[in-house]
């Protein structure tokens, strides 16, 4: 999946101009209730704002309040400009930039073309872990050797299971991979995992949820 397809368009974002006041653009957050917005230049991305970048500059600035708020150019304040995602970047990579910060912008040759936000990203991943489906999640681990995902394919083949997430890792010494699959509960869910056993799967939990 892309930044593309979990991006919220520049038409339903709420943004600032550079040339409004550092006031203004508080006023906008607040107003809105949102953490942080892109500030731009006639559609030139030119960074993030939010509360924490503005009350730190304004520390720094010696200047009173109101003439921080009122004086101070936005391009002086806002920070992440050189942080943003390209349109066809994989939205896994926004996992990175979102650690510590709640938005981050997709940018096409200094465009801004959208959001992403950490609330997307973390719904992205419920989906692919099928967390608002209910079913019996379980997790095995398997040798580091090829075939082996296409194996679990042929067990899930061969005793008809309906699948509803698959995800795989990469476990720390790098022989083993552990797999997670959710699967929709039947009743022959005991005889799936003594087949899994049988091929060399090592189960380590079972759940239902």
């Amino acid at each position: 999946m892309f930044a593309k397809s979990v991006m919220i368009p520049k038409e339903k974002c709420i943004s600032i101009q550079s040339t409004e006041s550092v006031q203004t653009a508080l006023e906008v957050l607040e107003k809105n209730s949102i953490d942080a917005l892109p500030v731009l230049d006639k559609g030139v991305y030119k960074g993030i704002l939010n509360r924490y970048i503005a009350y730190r500059a304004f520390y720094f600035s010696g200047l009173s309040k109101e003439e921080f708020l009122t004086t101070t150019s936005l391009l002086d304040v806002v920070s992440r400009e050189d942080i943003y995602l390209s349109i066809d970047d994989v939205f896994e990579n926004s996992l990175i930039q979102l650690n510590n910060f709640p938005i981050i912008a997709v940018v096409e040759e200094g465009k801004f073309l959208g959001l992403v936000t950490r609330y997307d990203t973390m719904e992205q991943f419920r989906g692919a872990f099928g967390m608002d489906k209910p079913g019996i999640r379980i997790s095995f681990t398997s040798v580091e050797t090829e075939g082996r995902i296409a194996r679990v394919g042929d067990i899930i083949q061969k005793f008809h299971e309906s699948v509803i997430s698959l995800v795989t890792f990469d476990e720390t010494d790098k022989l083993l991979r552990r797999i997670v699959l959710k699967i929709e509960k039947r009743d022959n869910v005991q005889k799936f995992l003594k087949e899994l056993d049988k091929s060399g799967f090592r189960v380590l939990d079972i759940q239902e949820d």
